[in-house]
């Protein structure tokens, strides 16, 4: 039943990339009214801070959040736009902190939350495409790198079991590489990288099968740094 699912997702790829209009009813789908307090105090912070342009910026949810990329790459100039419990309608809500920054380089990785609260995989993809063509349209000298959802891994212990849903992370990864051809973007198998080959999140990478750990985020810019992504 899974397999018909995600060939029939496959096949709305093209209307996913290139439609102008809901795949579903976004009132149904759109979690944000319940995104935890986190997300107003990073807003609030983030509206204090000053915008400065042409910097580097990595937006995502506490995945990208927990990283210290100013230290990771040696730069302190690099702007982080994590948000814990972030969703993709979350970053939709929140666009123009970043286009007003009009970033050189930005990293987007967004997704595994709106899998754990069973948003379908093309809602995923169609809102992550807005995300990347209102970035076009508003900042178009920013270079986007699209990174793939991460695996989990449910055997570490601790682990948030709402998350145990790689079949979706693999179908949502499949239409994020197709859309990122599309939108002319570069998109960064981060996935493959975390992958420890049977479809896991490699365990020394984590604490709890979902977030990363220190050493996780280590080679992680050390990935990016070899691709010469930065």
């Amino acid at each position: 039943m899974y397999l018909i699912r995600l060939l029939l997702s496959l096949c709305f790829i093209p209307s996913i990339a290139w439609s102008q209009t809901p795949l579903t009813n976004k009132s149904v789908n759109d979690t944000t009214p319940n995104l935890p307090d986190h997300y107003v105090q990073k807003m609030a912070q983030f509206e204090k801070e000053p915008v400065a342009t042409g910097k580097i910026m990595f937006v995502g949810n506490s995945i990208t959040e927990g990283g210290n990329w100013g230290k990771l790459f040696g730069d302190s100039t690099i702007i982080n736009r994590g948000i814990s419990g972030d969703v993709t309608f979350g970053v939709l809500k929140r666009m123009d902190d970043i286009t007003k920054r009009k970033p050189s380089k930005l990293f987007l990785i967004i997704g595994i939350n709106d899998i754990s609260k069973d948003i379908p995989d093309v809602v995923i993809a169609d809102n992550i495409r807005k995300i990347i063509q209102e970035i076009q349209q508003k900042s178009p000298s920013t270079r986007i790198f699209l990174e793939n959802i991460l695996p989990v891994n449910p055997d570490v212990n601790n682990f948030p079991q709402h998350y145990d849903k790689n079949q979706h992370v693999i179908a949502t990864n499949l239409l994020l590489k197709d859309l990122a051809s599309k939108l002319n973007v570069t998109f960064i198998d981060t996935y493959s990288f975390f992958n420890d080959g049977s479809g896991k999140l490699r365990k020394e990478f984590t604490n709890e099968g979902l977030h990363i750990n220190p050493a996780g985020y280590e080679a992680w810019a050390q990935f990016l740094k070899d691709n010469h992504y930065l």
